[in-house]
């Protein structure tokens, strides 16, 4: 080593014997400064890639759970199936407020929901979409003193997590309080007059109420009794109805149910001795047309499988064709009887009976009838063969051979139903179905109290918890 390399050895003796000589000049300190660790990082040590660590510990400010104001009105319907996203204050004066939900569903769904639930808790359509299939749709409508619009539009979902749909829809649900004070001093003709001498029933824009079966056969000069009014009731209440003391007492929690789902519509009849007061009138015994069973039929499925769009019937469009001559577009009725008729129901020449070419709105609704319309909503699934001695055997009834021969098989499919039958849950224990005897009105809410079968299935007192979700 020192003879292979004297030269380096040599320098490096130098330069030691030059730093030690200068250890202590000025050059040598500001020599030993530059090399010197910044103070600023020697009393703040960061490692690489510190700062974005520490950034991200960070406690994040979390974010407020989106809530709906505490004067929210209940009578506005919110869609089950929907997330609230944002509530917007938009005037202190009448109280105001904008909200805003996002829903998977898809808008045709939404949209045929506002349509059922207006209609059925007597909310008056101003403007609004009647066709099922028109992807935006939006409601002005008004009940009392309150103003609401609801706007109801696809959006597409941009950056989609793989389990997520790729469309979602967004409601905007905006209302308004107004005072009723200027309206009760200067009386003036009821919201639901005006709005339905503007839009007659029939119409794009007409919503509902739908007109009763009695009304159609008032004389051109009475007034009292034009419309069928559903009662908006957000539970069951006995005090809906005048003359509930005349249901027998089995049947009375059937009605009450009923009427809190919006389902059954009843007339108003002015009491001339009581300062021109009304009172609601349902007639138990009087007869079910019908006309009038179809639409109950309909409203009680839909609000029974609110949250099930699947099961719902759907109420038939502007530019479907009638399939009965007695039943034109114009008829109150005809989206819920057409609606019947496309979902192969009730007979009609779109189910292959080139026989059943009038529906006969106005007739009487049967006992057989009843049963051959319901019983398909109950085992959702084709009918079982039978024939008259099979009838005769399960039922045991004398008059089996006067049952239509279309009814018996949904007359058999509900006598395996056992102890949620119809036919027992309404007639009770009889060997006489006297299948030709017009159906009262008790006997039809009965019958519309409870979908499904034995072992699975809906009453209308389970339906009333699924109206409104729980806050």
């Amino acid at each position: 080593m020192y003879c292979k390399h004297p030269v380096v050895l040599v320098s490096l003796a130098v330069l030691l014997t030059s730093l030690t000589a200068c250890a202590n000049s000025p050059a040598a300190k500001n020599f030993e400064e530059s090399l010197a660790a910044d103070p600023k990082l020697k009393n703040n040590p960061v490692t690489f890639g510190a700062q974005e660590v520490r950034s991200s510990q960070q406690p994040q400010t979390p974010q407020a759970t989106v809530q709906l104001p505490t004067d929210f009105p209940k009578d506005i319907p919110l869609y089950p199936n929907a997330t609230l996203q944002e509530v917007t204050p938009l005037s202190n004066e009448n109280s105001s407020v904008s909200t805003r939900w996002l829903s998977s569903d898809p808008s045709n769904f939404i949209a045929s929901y506002y349509r059922q639930q207006f209609q059925a808790n007597n909310w008056q359509i101003v403007q609004g979409a009647s066709t099922l299939d028109e992807p935006k749709s939006s409601f002005e409508a008004q009940r009392n003193d309150i103003q609401l619009k609801v706007s109801i539009q696809p959006k597409t979902v941009t950056n989609a997590a793989p389990n997520q749909p790729q469309t979602s829809t967004e409601i905007q649900i905006s209302y308004s309080r107004h005072s009723t004070q200027t309206t009760q001093a200067n009386p003036t003709p009821t919201p639901q007059a005006t709005d339905n001498a503007a839009v007659q029933p029939g119409e794009p824009q007409f919503v509902g109420p739908v007109q009763s079966q009695d009304s159609a056969t008032q004389p051109s000069g009475t007034s009292d009794n034009k419309n069928a009014t559903p009662i908006p009731s957000s539970q069951p209440n006995s005090q809906e109805f005048s003359d509930l003391n005349k249901v027998p007492q089995e049947f009375r929690q059937y009605i009450q149910d009923l009427v809190a789902l919006g389902v059954l519509t009843i007339e108003s009849n002015a009491l001339k001795s009581n300062g021109g007061s009304t009172t609601n009138q349902f007639d138990p015994g009087k007869t079910v047309t019908r006309r009038q069973f179809a639409r109950w039929l309909v409203a009680a499925n839909n609000a029974m499988y609110v949250n099930n769009p699947a099961k719902q019937i759907r109420l038939a469009s502007e530019s479907s064709q009638p399939a009965f001559r007695d039943v034109p577009k114009t008829d109150p009725d005809f989206q819920a009887i057409q609606g019947l008729a496309e979902a192969g129901l009730i007979p009609s020449s779109l189910s292959g009976d080139s026989t059943a070419i009038l529906f006969q709105p106005d007739a009487p609704l049967t006992r057989e009838q009843v049963i051959f319309w319901k019983v398909p909503l109950d085992t959702r699934q084709a009918l079982p063969s039978a024939n008259l001695e099979a009838v005769k055997q399960t039922w045991g009834f004398q008059d089996a051979a006067k049952i239509d021969p279309k009814a018996l098989r949904a007359v058999l499919a509900d006598f395996q139903n056992g102890e949620k039958s119809n036919i027992r849950r309404v007639f009770g224990y009889t060997t006489l179905f006297q299948p030709k005897k017009p159906v009262t009105r008790v006997e039809a809410c009965a019958v519309l109290w409870y979908f499904g079968t034995q072992g699975e299935g809906i009453s209308a007192h389970e339906a009333l918890k699924l109206v409104r979700p729980q806050s």
